[in-house]
């Protein structure tokens, strides 16, 4: 059974700085890319980074770009996503999820079959 289950949320100011991390397990972790995503109250679920394998390919939104940053570890089966200069707009549900294959770099949620629960992120001004 694939699992994914992150960790690492919570209420900080803005400028601050949070470390999450997506622990996978019940799958071959090598295989497949890894995105992170977030949810704000009634707003569409946004993708913020990916990360391949075969090359540690990322990709990032435009939002996030500069201040975000995506990494794994194959032997932990880990993927981490730095967050720095955090924004009260960056307050949402944070999800990890394992792509439907590690050959394409992505954000687009179509593109993922299995997430986690979330963990949330609550920025203050």
């Amino acid at each position: 059974e694939v699992q994914l289950v992150e960790s690492g949320g919570g209420l900080v100011q803005a400028g601050d700085s949070l470390r999450l991390s997506c622990e996978a397990s019940g799958f071959t972790f090598d295989d497949y890319a890894i995105g992170w995503f977030r949810q704000a109250p009634g707003k569409e679920r946004e993708g913020v980074s990916c990360i391949i394998t075969s090359d540690n390919a990322t990709t990032y939104a435009d939002s996030v770009k500069g201040r975000f940053t995506i990494s794994r570890d194959n032997a932990k089966k880990t993927v981490n996503l730095q967050m720095d200069s955090l924004k009260p707009e960056d307050t949402a549900v944070y999800s990890c999820a394992q792509s439907l294959t590690d050959l394409l770099v992505t954000t687009s949620p179509t593109d993922y079959g299995s997430w986690g629960q979330g963990t949330q992120v609550t920025i203050s001004s």
